[in-house]
């Protein structure tokens, strides 16, 4: 086929690479805030249900009521207060302070259904059927260049201001930067599946296994059932086909039943890895979610990760394009130096629980119940478990002496105007005042807001829901030389 390339290539804001979670997220918070972007995705446009990621994070849940979805997408799944882990193991999450005080059950098309339809009425423009085959930037040049090939075999190319790659674990975008992807795969061939049950699970969310078999069962909602079994004694290549059969073998030795598993409408095979780019920003692109890194399903945090990311990159390359900062090369450089140590963390914390899984041998396994046991009676420990995979205590490094709450996550606050993260739907920061500070003066949009009672604290909340700035009793040009970085 003949191929037609452009002669005049579209200049946008942002071009996007990727219409996953992170992606979504990513676009429409940043033509929210009336910037020009563009969204390609290889695939056909449609919401596909073969889906990997069911866990919503009480941290995400926050970051989606900051864009007025959350409360549909509770609405469409299934709140879980404890997760169980190897039969032992019981984490409660209805301690957690938190509208969200649960894990959310939901599949990812949910989600995706959600912030596609955000995107689509802030303006994003989807280009679906197309990929990206090159990447360009000088250092003279204050665009970067994407070549694209449409699904007829037409080509085209496109200005950005900005590129970010949230194509997945096989991502083009890294792929073309030539950016390794250095780690290890963890597990080897998980069988997925969706299916029927002759009889539900007793509990919402069922995992369990023997060290030589595991298993874990979610629902859709509407009569599926998501299933996923390993084997450690028959790990074939990923190309080599899975039946039904198999994957009930695994589970009734991981579970002690199948629950009567038939009809799967879809079946696979995969691999699980452990890995992380060292850079998330290389000139004018960047990588999030899967792109950036990748890990083991345990714990649900993958897509709570990527979607993490996208909140905060979105509102500094919106304070870059828009001219809201003094330091726009610091800004964008916060955002690897903030993101890439919670991703290192996830792939720590999500190895640990495949190991524990994967326990075998005698000593491991006394490992393991030694583990679950601390876990289930040890508050301390339990609670930096439970923190860390809701994500409601990552934090970032804060510069030394300042406030203790510096880039620490800010609770939903209830504010005289309303909620925090009501207030956060504008998209601005919001400064948190005692009840008779006056408004301001500064040059960048900032909804400000008051306490109901008489605390003297001032804050200034990021987009995402970090507090940038806190002082107990600031002086006004303490308060405006904050404004100002």
């Amino acid at each position: 086929m003949t191929t037609t390339p452009s002669t005049s290539p579209d200049t946008v804001d942002v071009l996007v690479v990727g219409a996953g979670p992170t992606g979504l997220l990513l676009a429409g918070d940043l033509a929210a805030q009336g910037l020009s972007v563009t969204l390609v995705e290889r695939r056909p446009h449609g919401i596909s249900n073969v889906t990997r990621a069911f866990a919503v994070h009480a941290r995400t849940l926050e970051l989606l009521d900051a864009r007025g979805l959350a409360d549909e997408l509770v609405g469409a799944g299934t709140p879980l207060s404890s997760i169980r882990f190897f039969g032992r193991l019981s984490l409660d999450l209805s301690g957690l302070r938190t509208r969200f005080p649960f894990v959310l059950i939901a599949p990812q098309y949910e989600v995706e259904r959600l912030l596609e339809r955000r995107a689509r009425t802030a303006g994003v423009r989807f280009r679906h059927e197309t990929r990206l085959t090159s990447l360009h930037q000088s250092p003279a040049s204050d665009t970067v260049t994407a070549g694209l090939r449409e699904a007829d075999g037409g080509t085209s190319t496109i200005d950005a201001r900005y590129l970010v790659g949230t194509d997945g674990v096989r991502s083009q975008v890294r792929e073309v930067l030539g950016l390794p992807f250095p780690g290890v795969s963890v597990i080897r061939s998980l069988v997925l599946a969706d299916v029927r049950l002759a009889k539900e699970p007793p509990g919402v969310l069922t995992v369990d296994g023997d060290g030589d078999a595991f298993a874990f069962i979610a629902p859709f909602g509407d009569g599926w059932f998501r299933v996923m079994g390993w084997d450690r004694g028959h790990q074939p290549a990923d190309s080599t086909p899975a039946d039904l059969e198999e994957l009930r073998g695994v589970v009734r030795r991981a579970l002690g039943t199948d629950y009567g598993m038939h009809d799967a409408r879809w079946i696979s095979r995969f691999h699980s890895d452990e890995r992380q780019v060292p850079a998330y920003r290389t000139g004018r692109v960047f990588l999030a979610g899967d792109a950036a890194h990748v890990h083991s399903p345990a714990g649900g945090q993958g897509m709570n990760t990527g979607l993490q990311d996208a909140a905060n990159l979105s509102w500094k390359l919106a304070a870059v394009l828009r001219g809201h900062t003094a330091s726009p090369e610091a800004l964008l450089d916060s955002y690897h130096e903030e993101r890439h140590p919670v991703g290192a963390q996830v792939l720590r914390s999500s190895g640990a629980l495949i190991r524990l899984a994967m326990a075998k041998g005698p000593l491991q396994r006394a490992a393991r119940t030694a583990a679950t046991t601390l876990l289930s009676h040890v508050r301390p420990a339990s609670g930096k478990v439970i923190g860390m995979v809701s994500g409601l205590a990552i934090s970032y490094a804060a510069p030394r002496g300042t406030h203790p709450l510096t880039l620490r996550r800010a609770p939903d606050l209830s504010l005289r105007e309303g909620r925090l993260h009501q207030l956060l739907r504008g998209g601005t920061f919001t400064l948190v005042t005692p009840a008779d500070t006056p408004t301001p003066a500064t040059p960048t949009p900032l909804t400000h807001a008051h306490w109901k009672d008489g605390r003297t604290t001032t804050l200034l909340v990021r987009p995402d829901g970090y507090i940038a700035w806190a002082s107990e009793r600031p002086d006004p040009a303490a308060l405006q030389a904050a404004l100002t970085r």
